[in-house]
Order: structure tokens, then C-alpha cells, then sequence
């Protein structure tokens, strides 16, 4: 069972989609914004990594060496990348987070923020 991704030409969100039956038609319509405007794009080898790698990665204080915890777009980007590495069903919940934090001011303190 295959998991394609897609691009949407309004929002340019990429979304990936289970198709289980190759022989059924399929018309992917995107999760963010409903456009049917979508076009598949190349993705990339997914790897499953044990829950045992998935914690010592993020244990690993190496990653989080840029971290800024005064910064909202530095904390957004660690929770993405957390959310990534336990393979968390929230990404639309984390990318509209990330997103509002990118629009942020830069340079005010993140306690306001979240």
C-alpha cells in the first residue's frame, strides 16, 4: 500500500495519501485549504526507526545546540522536529504553530507567544 504525496498549487502544502487500491480512481484533495489543485511530487525514502532511536536522537543534546528558549520561532522549529522524531499525528496542529510563529516579531520574548 503505497503513501503518495502531493503538492497544493494554492496553499503549497505537500500531503502524503494511502492509497489502497491502485485500480480505483483517486482525486487527492488537499487536507489545509479543500483545493483540488494538487500535483504529486517526488517523495522522499521514509525510514522506520525503533522508539528506542527515536529517543535517543532527541536525547542527543547535540540537536538542540541552536535552540533559543527566548525565541518563538526556535521553539516552534524543536517542537516540529520533536513531533517528527516520534512520529506524532499533530503536524497540521505543529505546522500552524510554526507558521504563527514565523509571522511573529522577530526578537520578543516567546512567553507571550504560546
Amino acid at each position: 500500500m503505497p503513501i503518495y504525496e502531493y503538492q497544493c498549487q494554492e496553499c503549497r502544502r505537500v500531503s502524503g495519501f494511502l492509497i489502497m487500491n491502485l485500480k480505483e480512481p483517486f482525486t487527492p484533495v488537499c487536507p489545509r485549504c479543500g483545493s483540488h489543485s494538487l500535483t504529486r511530487v517526488l517523495s522522499r525514502v521514509h525510514v522506520r526507526l525503533s522508539e528506542e532511536t527515536r529517543l535517543e536522537r532527541l536525547a542527543d543534546p547535540g540537536a538542540w545546540g541552536g535552540v533559543d528558549e527566548n525565541d518563538p520561532k526556535s521553539m516552534a522549529k524543536m517542537l516540529k522536529k520533536m513531533t517528527q522524531e516520534m512520529g506524532e499525528d499533530t503536524a497540521d496542529d505543529v505546522d500552524q504553530l510554526v507558521e504563527e510563529a514565523m509571522a511573529s516579531g522577530e526578537g520578543q520574548s516567546g512567553e507571550d507567544s504560546f
